[in-house]
């Protein structure tokens, strides 16, 4: 019953934004195990693409790197990606634009959380770090721990990883702890393993009001000009394909397989986890939230992280005329 009366409401409204002309194509890169992909999955799977009057053409790529490359160099019209790489890239001279999309976040995660619940309890241990240096979850571990007076940097022992390889060490006991991205902290919860500090509640200590947007859609001024109406009705689908994933139960299961957890216990997990990072603030609290965190993040990382700009450029923020 949810999912007919999404469907149709879906319908409604992108049929009444969808000009009456061939269907608008935008050009997507996307990792198809990725969360982009399973919105894409389901939106297709519901037609919601056909009644958007959209043709979505998805380029798969083996890493995120790709993606950028292929949108700086014009392969691709949109990517998922956050929003202090846009950030960095308009210092730069790129002027890229940006919606959210999600503000799920990863965790230190640990067999026994109550061991590693304070910057304290993590010097002298082997963390774990997933995506290296630069990796802002990193650069927010780090600002919690100095407010406390613990250097991570210096006192912990750190190891970058890829995720996937930090969470097999992890469940080996070759490491105490591991900060891993969100999709790994489900699967490793699946396994027994628990947040020991939520990067969410670091957040929030740090300055944000609310979850901070992590990911979001990005895409150039060039496109939202020429592409404005069906960038509109684009946006409308995949919130309709979040909304069937989050609560219609046979709208999951088509893209249960390609959440990497074979089971249901597990599948359960990572919905949950998917759920909770649907972005619910308004547009003015996300801009507020990003700006917080952007000073902190700019402290630590410098230019490297953020290019030339000591605070962030809020234009980022794609508002439609």
């Amino acid at each position: 019953m949810l999912l007919s009366r999404l469907c149709a409401a879906a319908f409604a409204c992108l049929v009444s934004l969808a000009p009456a002309v061939a269907a608008d194509k935008i050009r997507l890169a996307i990792q198809a195990t990725g969360t982009f992909g399973w919105e894409l999955a389901v939106a297709r799977a519901y037609g919601l693409d056909k009644a958007a009057d959209l043709d979505i053409e998805a380029t798969e790529l083996a890493t995120t790197e790709a993606g950028k490359i292929a949108l700086i160099g014009g392969g691709a019209d949109m990517i998922i990606s956050d929003w202090l790489w846009v950030a960095r890239e308009r210092s730069l001279g790129q002027p890229l634009l940006f919606v959210p999309h999600s503000t799920a976040l990863g965790a230190v995660m640990a067999k026994e959380p109550a061991k590693f619940a304070r910057p304290a309890d993590l010097v002298g241990k082997k963390l774990g770090v997933a995506g290296g240096p630069l990796d802002k979850s990193w650069l927010l571990l780090q600002a919690w721990a100095l407010k406390q007076g613990v250097d991570l940097k210096s006192q912990a022992n750190i190891v970058y990883g890829a995720p996937a390889l930090l969470a097999e060490k992890l469940t080996q006991g070759e490491i105490d702890a591991a900060l891993e991205f969100w999709t790994f902290c489900a699967r490793l919860e699946a396994k027994g393993f628990s947040r020991a500090i939520d990067l969410i509640a670091v957040e929030k200590d740090l300055g944000a009001a609310n979850p901070v947007i992590v990911t979001g859609y990005v895409f150039t001024p060039a496109f939202a000009a020429r592409q404005g109406p069906a960038l509109a009705r684009f946006l409308t689908m995949m919130k309709q394909a979040k909304t069937l994933i989050a609560e219609d139960d046979s709208a999951f299961a088509k893209i249960a397989g390609m959440t990497g957890l074979p089971d249901a216990a597990g599948q359960a997990i990572v919905r949950r986890y998917y759920r909770a990072g649907i972005p619910t603030a308004s547009r003015d609290s996300e801009i507020a939230d990003a700006a917080a965190l952007y000073k902190v993040l700019a402290k630590i990382g410098g230019p490297q992280l953020v290019g030339g700009d000591a605070e962030l450029d809020q234009a980022l923020f794609y508002r439609a005329p």
